[in-house]
């Protein structure tokens, strides 16, 4: 009987379990990212697309529609960038709760006043994204707007942890200004930089550091060069050529060592998202390895 009585005083003892996670799902893994920075241990944050995908081609398989149908909450980038599979992952999914208009649901991209939107688009254009560019978490500066929304909306999505996400918040705001600090002073010497991109991958994080974007590989957005587009290019460097040919971690990187190959301009990979690279393990890291890696291509430390 002493050693029942004690058992269940040592139960008591124990410290209460933890409130149940908000589970997150979000398209693209920067958001999962900042999901686990607002919400801390009450939230289980999941990315449907990992670094290595390209987000605007993958497949609403089984597996991704169970996880749409257990997330409390949906997190987008939006502006087109998932419209080949998010519109067939929400129907699938039978959750009411992640559809567009209900808390559930957020859209990064109605956040932020996007770059690049054409006047005109028809499908002579390629992959063109007709609410503009959707590559926005590359500008640091654009990643507080949806950490605000988000914690908003996760304080609606649980009460009880409010103050915990606001609190969070606060956090990385403060930690975010001022490493945007640190990378602007450590970016100062790359502005000007001409570079081509493999994709238009990279203007938003062009914008921010003051790079020259010369052109894509691609002949038209979402369309593979062949070799007489990409002799073009090689054509067109000869006299005044780009410090650098950009890749995201996720693209092919033939064509860029073809031209690399040609003109002696480095080939550099940058992370483009949250785990492309071992040390863009978070928010922090995607935007510290990226700038470590432009400075590296062109000779820079």
């Amino acid at each position: 009987m002493r050693r029942i009585l004690m058992f269940l005083l040592c139960l008591c003892a124990l410290p209460a379990p933890a409130a149940s996670a908000v589970n997150v799902l979000t398209t693209v893994p920067e958001w999962a990212a900042l999901a686990r920075e607002i919400g801390g241990e009450r939230v289980a944050a999941t990315s449907a697309t990992s670094a290595l995908q390209d987000p605007h081609r993958i497949e609403a398989r089984p597996s991704l529609i169970a996880r749409a149908r257990a997330a409390d909450l949906l997190l987008a980038t939006g502006a087109e960038l998932e419209i080949g599979w998010l519109p067939v992952l929400l129907r699938e999914s039978g959750n009411r709760r992640i559809q567009p208009g209900r808390d559930g649901y957020l859209e990064a991209a109605s956040l932020l006043r996007l770059r690049d939107v054409p006047e005109t688009v028809d499908r002579a254009m390629g992959d063109v994204h007709a609410t503009g560019d959707p590559h926005f978490h590359l500008d640091p500066r654009n990643i507080p707007p949806v950490a605000v929304a988000l914690t908003e909306r996760l304080a609606r999505i649980d009460p009880a942890g409010a103050e915990s996400y606001r609190a969070n918040l606060a956090s990385f705001r403060t930690r975010w200004r001022e490493a945007i600090a640190r990378w602007e002073a450590e970016g100062a010497r790359l502005t000007g930089m001409p570079f081509l991109q493999a994709h238009r991958s990279f203007g938003y994080l062009a914008h921010w550091l003051g790079l020259e974007n010369r052109g894509e590989l691609e002949p038209k957005p979402g369309i593979e060069p062949g070799a007489a587009h990409l002799g073009r290019i090689v054509a067109s460097q000869r006299n005044a050529p780009a410090a650098a040919i950009l890749r995201a971690a996720y693209q092919d990187e033939s064509a860029g060592r073809w031209v690399s190959a040609r003109t002696g301009i480095p080939l550099v990979m940058l992370p483009y998202t949250v785990g492309g690279t071992p040390e863009a393990k978070d928010l922090f890291g995607l935007f510290d390895d990226t700038l470590a890696r432009l400075k590296a291509g062109i000779g820079e430390r």
